[in-house]
């Protein structure tokens, strides 16, 4: 079957998109009011011109851009049954079908319109894609990482592979998982989310040179920009591990628990930090650690050294009126107003895609909103 007929021999359909492609989709979807007004100008055309396939594909995607999606779904099956149609078209319909269904969550009936779809065909790069999206949306990690694979799409595939550890670490089969991480960093040596994986792995099962060599060679091969997200991961899955060893005890979770590290570990990872090019986010993450372990003098002057590098940056010079707050002497009810204001501060979503502009408290790979990958970046300052 030719690419063409999933490319619409690259022409803008409704929605001001082209057809199914292997990068994933960033466009804009148009004012509810204009789709409306597509969808009731398509209509009357397909009144017209019952025979027109391209149209009526196009109205399904309008209906499913709306949320309307027993309609679209209804119309791709009335397409599929037509004794007359070309195999290639009722590939089409088939495979608009299965994101349909993949859209209102059954993915049963998805992945049997996909296949049909597929059968038709054969293994078309946009039907796999679909494909894989729908292993990682049912939890199947290991045929979405193979059907990556297949699209020659290496950080995709090592994504997946290191959720598929995960899942091998949560059922106890340590020898497994680490190497399907190993995996992961084979297919893709930059691979942020494999990196991290193994991060935390060695912190939990060997010594701390073992942890420096591990973070030093993580730093080395990690996009620049994507450091900080291993530095940030690191971070929160030692606190995560503290609240469940409290929980493990039957102690009560403590919120200031979570900002509390080994000493030993907290110096561990400021060595690494220390060999490195000097690096705003770097100094700021080795700063933030020592608070975390309660040294704020040898956290001070690396606040210090970010802020030199980058003056606008916010976060850094939160973290530094934080400290100089402690010296003053302040009136109950302004310490009162002054914590509250702090407190709002550290609450500002730290993360924002540069994609699409979604902005988060939390790292992530895959972008939320517009599903792009590594596309996280970090908010040095409040215009980003």
């Amino acid at each position: 079957m030719p690419w063409n007929i999933f490319r619409r021999r690259h022409k803008r359909d409704a929605l001001g998109q082209s057809g199914a492609q292997i990068t994933p989709r960033t466009g804009v979807t148009p004012p509810a009011q204009d789709t409306k007004a597509a969808i009731d100008e398509l209509s009357q055309a397909v009144k017209n011109n019952p025979e027109a396939v391209e149209i009526y594909l196009a109205l399904g995607n309008l209906y499913r851009s709306q949320g309307e999606i027993e309609r679209s779904i209804q119309i791709r099956k009335s397409l599929i049954v037509r004794p007359d149609l070309d195999n290639d078209f009722k590939a089409r319909a088939s495979y608009e079908l299965g994101r349909d269904f993949r859209r209102a969550g059954i993915l049963d009936r998805a992945g049997a319109a996909l296949e049909k779809a597929a059968a038709l065909i054969g293994p078309n790069p946009a039907i796999i894609l679909e494909m894989a999206k729908l292993a990682a949306q049912g939890g199947d990690f290991s045929r979405a990482a193979k059907l990556y694979s297949d699209l020659n799409w290496p950080v995709a595939e090592a994504h997946y592979l290191v959720r598929r550890a995960g899942e091998l670490f949560t059922e106890n089969d340590a020898e497994k998982g680490l190497k399907t991480l190993k995996k992961a960093l084979r297919v893709w040596p930059e691979s942020v989310e494999a990196w991290l994986g193994q991060l935390i792995q060695t912190s939990r099962s060997a010594g701390l040179n073992e942890l420096k060599e591990v973070l030093g060679e993580a730093l080395a091969k990690v996009e620049r920009n994507l450091r900080f997200v291993l530095l940030e991961g690191y971070l929160e899955s030692m606190f995560i591990e503290k609240r469940r060893i409290l929980l493990k005890e039957g102690l009560p979770p403590d919120p200031r628990t979570r900002l509390s590290i080994d000493v030993d570990v907290a110096e561990a990872v400021v060595s690494v930090i220390e060999r490195q090019a000097p690096d705003v986010l770097l100094s700021y993450y080795a700063g933030k650690v020592l608070l975390f372990c309660d040294r704020p003098d040898a956290a001070r002057p690396w606040l210090d050294k970010a802020l030199i590098l980058r003056p606008g940056f916010w976060l850094a010079r939160l973290e530094l009126f934080s400290l100089d707050r402690e010296a003053q002497t302040l009136s109950p009810a302004f310490k009162e107003h002054l914590d509250f204001f702090l407190e709002q501060a550290r609450k500002v979503r730290r993360f924002v895609c540069t994609s699409c502009g979604l902005k988060r408290d939390a790292i992530f790979f895959v972008c939320p909103r517009c599903q792009g990958w590594h596309t996280i970046a970090f908010r040095l300052e409040f215009t980003q």
